[in-house]
């Protein structure tokens, strides 16, 4: 009797991770690669090893986009489901830590807006409804200076998803597509 063995592939959608230009330090910091004193951050973010700042306190949840061709893209997102972490969001943060973007979640439809306070990477946001279907998306610029100006979101979002600027598209995060967030636990990604 003969086994052949079996190879699970995984294939990966997009740009691979979202962490592309995560390994940078704040642009306030002229020497990134002498050790020093940790980067100044919103609490309770902490310095990852080679500088970067990334999302902590934030849970870790896989999703999954649907465009309307059938295309299926997986994806692991940070989440912030509370006023607190909502609040918080990405302000800080130089490096998603190789996930694909953090998504904010709400318990009701709502409709508000986002600002980019205190926040040091440009970015996308993408709206999902409560059925998950696409609302909208638009690019947010960094800023670290009062006042920042306010993003007005669509009308009864649900969920919002912030990635790295233009990096949407590559996650099949485009007008038509529909976001399920999963249950369990995604694959830690390495560290950098």
């Amino acid at each position: 009797m003969l086994v052949a063995p079996v190879l699970l592939v995984v294939v990966a959608c997009g740009s691979g991770g979202g962490g592309g230009g995560g390994a940078t330090a704040p642009p306030t910091d002229p020497s990134p690669s002498v050790p020093g004193p940790p980067p100044v951050a919103t609490p309770p973010v902490d310095p990852t090893p080679v500088g970067g700042v990334v999302p902590q306190g934030f849970d870790t949840t896989p999703a999954r986009v649907t465009t309307v061709d059938g295309e299926v893209c997986d994806l692991c997102v940070w989440v912030a489901d509370d006023n607190a972490r909502r609040g918080r969001g990405l302000m800080g943060v130089t490096d998603l830590g190789g996930l694909d973007g953090m998504a904010f979640v709400y318990d009701e439809p709502r409709t508000t807006s986002f600002t980019m306070r205190n926040t040091l990477l440009p970015l996308t946001i993408v709206f999902y409804g409560p059925d998950g279907r696409y609302l909208d998306a638009f690019d947010m610029e960094p800023c670290e200076a009062e006042p920042c100006p306010p993003y007005p979101t669509p009308e009864g979002f649900t969920v919002a998803v912030e990635v790295l600027q233009g990096e949407h598209a590559g996650l099949a995060m485009v007008q038509g597509s529909v976001l399920e967030l999963l249950t369990g636990d995604c694959e830690t990604p390495p560290s950098h």
